[in-house]
């Protein structure tokens, strides 16, 4: 026998979840019962929402700045269409911001037994792991007057990795690093070098190169060109100390130091070098090692995709140790640190002897372009006093570089733009000396 309207409208509510019925809704509803046999209808021809299965597809990796797309398919088994709007949660981080709203939720309809694909698009701003939160689902009936709601835990994670934008200047790095490996034969010399072939001396050339045995047999004088070794050994050392977190032109100073490192590994390993990579504080924060060329670039990059400054002071002797460890022959140690006064006499400078006496050791540090424009401001008082400070503050950088190479320490300052081209060229300049 049928139900009457209010009968009916009871029955369907007597099924909701503890805590949804409101005794008040009772009086208002009875007052109009086809509205009240309306709701229970269009509550009950609303689409289950736990019995829905869904899976994920999509991206696992997206450079910071790149969008990654993840597919997610929602399947109703049940009899009933599911009329849905739908919100796919993830971190805030994981959209530009003012994004979120518009980009997590979506409005799909599926019939019965049937699948269908939505896809959320995300624009992270920062490196990591952005793992999904969960997808929230409300089902509505025909009318639209009820509706059904829950979620559903569907596990996805994309790692964002560090946008490496420095890699505009490798073609032109890598142009240079082709004269220095033989295809222009280069004048160079000390340890490390291979012979290359005999040429005539030219005003201006090393006369220690001269091969006087071939000059003895020809009528001019002959010197000897080199072209520099392969498989030498590189180990990137990221400190991720406290210093590391200090903003420059709105980014970690880290963030400058892993694009500047990601250039130089992308060289590096192209020379036939190999790359390793470090990154310390008060205890080993990443490690690669023992990669080919061809594994070297993408081990390291997904190796500082998870790395975040801490707000700690390295520890100088435990990351001497560490280096130390990470190359147990010669190699070029690249330091990518601070220049700042204290840390670098009080902890780098005591331990440097440990790493110069059996390595080549280049230190390279994120200047702040915010300075120099400070050293020329004037005008009023104000920017009088703020270009003092900043005079003082690059005097003091200019003694602390100096300090080092007092040491055999090569030292590179630059801003994050300049850096990373600045550091290839001092690597390219190490290695046609001859100090590899």
């Amino acid at each position: 026998m049928a139900l009457t309207g209010r009968t009916a409208l009871l029955a369907a509510l007597g099924s909701l979840p503890v805590g949804f019925w409101d005794p008040s809704w009772a009086g208002i509803l009875a007052v109009n019962a086809p509205l009240a046999v309306a709701c229970a209808c269009d509550f009950a021809l609303a689409a289950p929402v736990r019995r829905l299965g869904l899976t994920r597809s999509g991206d696992t990796t997206a450079r910071l700045g790149d969008p990654a797309d993840i597919t997610l398919t929602i399947t109703n088994p049940s009899r009933r269409p599911l009329r849905a709007q739908l919100r796919d949660a993830w971190p805030p981080s994981s959209w530009l911001p003012g994004t979120e709203t518009e980009a997590s939720r979506h409005r799909l309809t599926v019939p019965p037994g049937e699948r269908r694909r939505i896809t959320t698009r995300l624009r992270p701003t920062r490196r990591g792991d952005h793992h999904t939160d969960r997808v929230t689902i409300r089902s509505y009936g025909p009318l639209g007057l009820f509706s059904r709601q829950g979620a559903h835990k569907v596990p996805w994670a994309v790692r964002v990795l560090p946008p490496f934008t420095s890699r505009k200047h490798l073609p032109s790095k890598l142009a240079r690093l082709r004269e220095l490996d033989g295809r222009t034969s280069v004048l160079t010399r000390g340890e490390g070098t291979e012979f290359d072939s005999l040429r005539e001396y030219v005003p201006g050339d090393d006369t220690r190169s001269i091969d006087w045995r071939a000059t003895a047999r020809h009528s001019t004088v002959a010197v000897r060109t080199w072209r520099p070794e392969r498989d030498r050994h590189i180990l990137l050392v990221l400190d991720t100390g406290r210093t590391s977190a200090g903003r420059v032109d709105d980014a970690p100073r880290l963030d400058a130091s892993m694009d500047a490192a990601l250039l130089l590994a992308a060289l590096a390993s192209r020379a036939g070098d190999r790359v390793d990579l470090l990154a310390y504080d008060r205890r080993v924060r990443a490690l690669v090692q023992g990669r080919t060329a061809r594994d070297v670039l993408p081990s390291v990059v997904n190796a500082m995709a998870t790395l975040e400054p801490e707000l700690v002071e390295t520890n100088a002797r435990g990351l001497a140790a560490a280096a130390l460890r990470a190359a147990p022959r010669r190699s070029l140690i690249v330091l990518m640190t601070t220049l700042d006064a204290a840390p670098v006499e009080e902890g780098l400078l005591p331990v440097l002897p440990q790493l110069t006496q059996r390595h080549t050791v280049l230190v390279a540090s994120v200047a702040d372009p915010h300075i120099a424009r400070m050293a020329t401001s004037r005008g009023d008082t104000d920017a009088v006093y703020e270009a003092a400070a900043a005079a003082q503050t690059q005097t003091e950088r200019h003694r602390t570089a100096e300090q080092l190479r007092r040491h055999g320490v090569t030292v590179v300052d630059a801003t994050p733009n300049e850096l990373a081209p600045a550091l290839a060229d001092a690597y390219l300049a190490l290695k046609a000396a001859g100090r590899l």
